[in-house]
């Protein structure tokens, strides 16, 4: 696997910006099996009975005022950065419908509204406080003719096969309770050709970066997270999470087990991050 030198990477709106910015296509490598069920689908944040959708549910309704002031803090804005790295990836498709999944607070699908300008973006989330606050932003913006947001499941998601003209999701995969389910149904909504763009947290491959990362993850992190709310399990859930997500290449091989073709991956700042993309087959 190696930096790309063909014309897919010309047409790219990415450029690799520094050393640890590259483009990978993985789709040629051999596509290893993987089981339905993930470990990662079993990481939950609270240490009880009640299903990992539920309990996400739950943490989420609980940090949803102070989700986006602890998100500026926790990443010192970076992840804005990655927003736009990632919903410029669909400029040149121009998608006039376009899914949120996982929308959290709307961040993604104001920046999406701003940068792509399309005729309709829908968020869904499984957390009422989050889309509370949501909707607050986009009437805030001036967007809510074109952003709506509604309690929606990503593995149930109410919508006909072939709706959508994109799909982006923001660090929200790892929370799904069924990982691979969740991925079927976006391929589903999702019109042939469209495209999925997913960006999620990595383990960063240098071994020196890969140190500071998981120190900062797993101490420093929850604990500034305390100064914001009495409940640090949510910062805590995210390190372990992250930790246990299959990211790079494993993704890679999940989204073309599922049906997603042209799937490949860019990493970002020192590779804690990723960004992932797959469309749905025309054939389809």
């Amino acid at each position: 696997m190696g930096i790309l030198k063909s014309e897919v990477e010309k047409n790219s709106h990415f450029r690799p910006e520094a050393p640890d910015f590259r483009i990978y296509r993985p789709s040629d490598l051999p596509l290893r099996p993987m089981p339905n069920n993930l470990p990662h689908d079993h990481i939950t944040p609270f240490n009880e009975d009640a299903g990992k959708k539920e309990q996400v549910t739950r943490m989420f309704n609980n940090i949803a005022g102070r989700y986006d002031l602890m998100n500026r803090v926790l990443s010192a804005g970076i992840d804005i950065g990655w927003r736009k790295k990632a919903i410029n990836l669909l400029k040149k498709d121009t998608p006039q419908h376009i899914l949120d999944v996982a929308c959290g607070t709307g961040d993604m699908a104001i920046m999406a509204a701003r940068l792509l300008n399309p005729q309709k973006i829908t968020g869904i989330d499984i957390s009422e406080q989050m889309l509370v606050v949501g909707k607050n932003k986009i009437e805030k913006e001036g967007l809510t003719s074109i952003i709506e947001l509604q309690t929606g499941d990503s593995e149930t998601i109410n919508f006909p096969p072939n709706t959508f003209d994109a799909i982006t999701v923001a660090f929200g995969v790892r929370n799904f309770e069924t990982l691979e389910d969740g991925l079927k149904e976006m391929l589903r909504v999702l019109r042939p050709g469209g495209q999925l763009v997913v960006l999620e947290f990595s383990k960063p491959k240098n071994a020196a970066i890969r140190k500071l990362y998981n120190l900062y993850m797993g101490i420093v992190a929850p604990k500034m997270a305390g100064l914001f709310s009495q409940d640090k399990k949510a910062y805590k859930y995210l390190n372990e999470s992250a930790k246990a997500f299959p990211d790079r290449q494993l993704f890679i091989n999940i989204l073309d087990k599922v049906g997603y073709s042209a799937t490949s991956y860019k990493t970002l700042s020192l590779g804690i991050c990723c960004i992932y993309t797959g469309r749905k087959p025309v054939s389809r």
